[in-house]
């Protein structure tokens, strides 16, 4: 049935190295350093991530995974959507349980998978088009900062961001993704939003620095990164992870701190970066929000909110929104 898949990909060949290229001249190069959190995704760094995601201290996966179980077919009834949008789909691991509820209550046509990967939304893609006979799907390899518009219209859509992904932008960088989200947005269509809410500074903290230090690992491994990618000589063990909450901006800060005085030396970049003993380099942030927050950030770009559900816990939250 591969006939019922199709994928246009809106990355060339050179995108990743350029990209990178670009964003490690950027943040390495002003007078407080960082990095994107997208680069931790190489093969290992997924890897560590799906370790992470089954960890005891890291609840923001089964949480998002509890809701949608249990709100799948309110989901699909108050959508009305024969079209499933997803963004940054993944393996699209919660994907089915969308899918299922669609198909129970007869709308079930079209799966939009959107991800900068084309390996993993095309092993996704097909897997599903086995397992929904008559399920059409087209899948759009791109980049959240430049290629939304790429995403396609028809059908009633309901379109997904999961994953607390929204969380990894800052203020600025979050109205300008959720404002390219509405400006490719039908009448009827909606959106469907994971957010990781703020909790106890003790359980956030211990979700992002497990006491099996995998998290830590995850960190580093942007590191790895760049040594393999950029011919560059970080040594992950002169480094250390920090994990702490920012009360003032409601977000995890995930940092790497210079243990001595060192010069890296990024080789294709021929730039040469010093850390002091102590300095931090900006990894990711996760920011944590609240009800009230996410309505006037959803209305700043002419979305109203229709539906919310969280866990029993009241530890994550799922948003149904629409066009005012």
């Amino acid at each position: 049935m591969t006939n019922a898949l199709t994928v246009d990909v809106h990355l060339d060949p050179d995108w990743f190295e350029r990209t990178l290229r670009a964003d490690v001249l950027e943040g390495l190069t002003g007078s407080f350093k960082e990095l994107p959190p997208k680069w931790f995704y190489d093969d290992r760094g997924s890897a560590l991530f799906d370790q992470i995601t089954r960890l005891d201290e890291y609840y923001p996966t089964e949480a998002e995974r509890t809701i949608l179980r249990a709100r799948a077919d309110e989901i699909a009834i108050t959508s009305g959507a024969d079209t499933l949008v997803e963004l940054g789909s993944g393996t699209a691991d919660k994907t089915r349980v969308l899918l299922d509820a669609m198909a129970r209550i007869g709308r079930l046509d079209r799966y939009v998978p959107f991800d900068v990967s084309e390996g993993i939304l095309r092993s996704s893609s097909l897997e599903l088009i086995t397992e929904y006979p008559g399920l059409r799907v087209e899948g759009v390899v791109g980049d959240f900062e430049h290629h939304l518009d790429q995403v396609p219209g028809g059908g009633r859509r309901v379109i997904a961001l999961l994953g607390g992904t929204i969380g990894n932008f800052g203020p600025v960088g979050r109205k300008a993704l959720l404002t390219d989200v509405v400006s490719g947005m039908q009448r009827g269509d909606t959106f469907l939003l994971g957010t990781d809410l703020v909790k106890d500074t003790g359980r956030l903290v211990a979700a992002y620095d497990d006491s099996q230090g995998v998290t830590a690992e995850f960190n580093k491994n942007v590191l790895h990164v760049l040594n393999r990618r950029l011919n560059a000589d970080f040594e992950p063990d002169r480094f250390e992870h920090v994990a702490r909450f920012d009360d003032t901006d409601e977000w995890m800060d995930l940092r790497l701190r210079s243990l001595e005085d060192q010069t890296v030396r990024i080789a294709d970049l021929d730039l040469d970066v010093h850390f002091a003993r102590g300095e931090e380099m900006r990894t990711e942030i996760s920011a944590k929000f609240r009800r009230d927050g996410v309505a006037k950030e959803l209305a700043a770009v002419g979305l109203e909110l229709e539906r919310w559900w969280t866990d029993p816990a009241g530890d994550y939250a799922l948003s149904l929104s629409s066009l005012r």
